[in-house]
C-alpha cells in the first residue's frame, strides 16, 4: 500500500528524525507505529545515523504489530525484522540474525542488557520504546536494566498514547531514559520535591503526591523541547463515541453483605470467611462483589447475584446478531460469562485466527480482560459496542482497551456501556478514571 502521510504524520517523522532523544505523545489511532518506521528508514537507508533498531513493546505487538506494520506500506518493505521473543535460545538466535530492526517483549527487556553486558557486546545504535508507559515505574527491574544502556545510545525515542495514566509522577522515569535526568531531576527523590507535595497518607507512608501550583506548566515547559503531543480528535475524523453508565440496584440482601464487607473487612458466607487485611484489599472484594461473585479465604468462589450478567443479556437482546466486546475483571467473571452465555459460543482472543473470525464478524461475543487487550491490536472491523462488566482503575488499560474499537477506521458509532452497581465501589471507581484522564488531556 502507498503511504500518503496526513500533515501531523510528516511533523511527527522530520521532529523524530531532528531530535536524537524524543518523546511522541501520540493518541491512540493516529499511526505512531508508521511515522516511527518512516523515520527509521530514512535513518537507516538514506542519512545512514542508524544501523541497528531495538524496539521494546508489550508481547502482542513486539510479535505482530511492527512486522505487520512493514508488510503493510511500499515504503518499508526493506526493513528486516528479527523477534526476540519465546525461549532463550531462539532468543539468542533471533539476537545473531542479520536484520535492521529487532522486536523483543518488555519483560525480556532485564534479560536481553544482562546477556549483553556478559558478552560484552551491545549492538543497538536506537532504542524505540512501545508504549513507555510501561515503564513509568523507577523501581522497577526493566527500568533499572535499561537505564544502563540509554546512556550510551545516540537515539532514543519513546511512544506512549497514555504518557501519565494515573499522575504526572509517572513521567519521571520515562523522561529520565531520553536525558537521564537532565530536564526533570537526577532522581524520583528530587522530582518530588521541586514539584510536587505529599497528599494523601497514613502515617509514614504517603499515598500520592499532590502537583505544586504551577507545577504542571513548569514540567510541559521543561519537556517540551524534545516532546511533541497529538490527540487524535485534533486531527482526523474520529467515528462518534456514546459513554453510556447503566446503574444497577443491588437487593437489599446483598446490599446488607456489602456494607458488612465494607465496614468491617470480613465476612462469612456459606460458612466460609472472606478477609481483607488492608483498605486495597477490601476495595477488590468489594469490586467482585459489585461483579456477582467473590473469593473466599480458601479461594473458592461464591455467587451473590446476577445484577450484571442480567444486564448484559438485555443489551445482547437489544442488538441481535451483533458482535459484542466484553471486558472483565476477575477470573470469576470469566468463568461465570462463559456459563452463562454458552450458547452465544463466547471466545477470547487468543490467536490470530480469533482475530480474524472478530474481524469478519464471525463472533458474537468476545471476552477479554482490558491487560490482554491493551496496545496495538486494531479490531474496529470487527464491532462497535463495548461492555465494561468488571471496571478497572487504571486509567491507561480502561483507555487502551477502548481503543480497541474506538479508533481511525471506525465506520460506525462506538458504544460503550459501563454496568455499575449503585452505591458500590463501581461508582468510585469511575470518578478515578475520570479525574486521571482530565490530569493526561492536560499533559497531551
Amino acid at each position: 500500500m502507498k503511504y500518503n502521510p496526513h500533515d501531523y504524520q510528516e511533523f511527527t517523522t522530520q521532529k523524530m528524525i531532528d531530535t536524537p532523544h524524543f518523546m511522541a505523545l501520540l493518541d491512540m489511532g493516529l499511526g505512531k507505529t508508521v511515522i516511527t518506521l518512516t523515520a527509521l528508514n530514512e535513518m537507516m537507508f538514506n542519512s545512514f545515523e542508524v544501523n541497528k533498531v531495538l524496539v521494546i513493546a508489550p508481547l502482542r505487538v513486539a510479535e505482530m504489530t511492527w512486522s505487520e506494520e512493514i508488510e503493510k506500506w511500499d515504503h518499508l518493505k526493506n526493513i528486516v525484522v528479527s523477534k526476540i521473543i519465546g525461549p532463550e535460545k531462539q532468543r539468542i538466535e533471533a539476537l545473531y540474525k542479520h536484520a535492521d530492526i529487532f522486536c523483543i517483549n518488555r519483560e525480556n527487556t532485564q534479560w536481553l542488557i544482562e546477556y549483553s553486558i556478559k558478552k560484552k557486546k551491545w549492538i543497538f545504535d536506537c532504542i524505540v520504546i512501545d508504549e513507555s508507559s510501561s515503564f513509568k515505574n523507577s523501581q522497577s527491574k526493566r527500568f533499572k536494566a535499561l537505564r544502563k544502556v540509554t546512556a550510551i545510545v545516540p537515539r532514543i525515542i519513546l511512544l506512549t498514547g497514555t504518557p501519565a495514566p494515573n499522575s504526572l509522577m509517572d513521567l519521571w522515569s520515562q523522561m529520565y531514559l531520553i536525558d537521564a535526568g537532565q530536564r526533570l531531576g537526577r532522581t524520583i527523590t528530587a522530582y518530588r520535591q521541586e514539584f510536587f507535595t505529599p497528599g494523601r497518607r497514613n502515617r509514614n507512608v504517603v499515598f500520592e503526591y499532590v502537583p505544586r501550583p504551577e507545577a504542571e506548566q513548569k514540567i510541559y515547559g521543561r519537556i517540551k523541547d524534545v516532546a511533541v503531543s497529538l490527540k487524535a480528535t485534533d486531527y482526523i475524523k474520529m467515528p462518534e463515541r456514546i459513554d453510556n453508565y447503566i446503574k444497577l440496584q443491588m437487593p437489599k440482601r446483598v446490599e446488607a453483605l456489602y456494607q458488612e464487607m465494607e465496614k468491617e473487612y470480613i465476612l462469612t458466607l456459606n460458612e466460609e470467611d472472606i478477609t481483607a487485611a488492608s483498605a486495597a484489599v477490601v476495595c477488590g472484594k468489594l469490586l467482585q462483589m459489585a461483579n456477582g461473585a467473590v473469593y473466599t479465604n480458601e479461594k473458592n468462589v461464591i455467587a451473590i447475584h446476577d445484577l450484571k450478567l442480567d444486564a448484559l443479556q438485555e443489551i445482547l437482546d437489544d442488538n441481535p446478531g451483533k458482535p459484542i466486546m466484553v471486558f472483565y475483571n476477575f477470573q470469576h467473571d470469566l468463568d461465570r460469562l462463559l456459563e452463562r452465555f454458552k450458547d452465544e459460543n463466547p471466545r477470547r482472543l487468543l490467536s490470530t485466527e480469533d482475530k480474524k473470525d472478530w474481524d469478519n464478524h464471525q463472533i458474537r461475543l468476545l471476552l477479554a480482560h482490558p491487560a490482554s487487550m491493551g496496545h496495538g491490536l486494531n479490531l474496529q472491523g470487527g464491532g462497535n459496542i463495548i461492555v465494561w462488566f468488571g471496571l478497572t482503575n487504571s486509567l491507561e488499560l480502561y483507555q487502551q482497551a477502548n481503543a480497541r474499537l474506538y479508533r481511525q477506521g471506525q465506520k460506525e458509532t462506538v458504544i460503550i456501556n459501563h454496568l455499575i452497581v449503585k452505591d458500590t465501589e463501581d461508582e468510585n471507581v469511575i470518578k478515578r478514571l475520570q479525574s486521571k484522564r482530565l490530569n493526561q488531556d492536560e499533559l497531551i
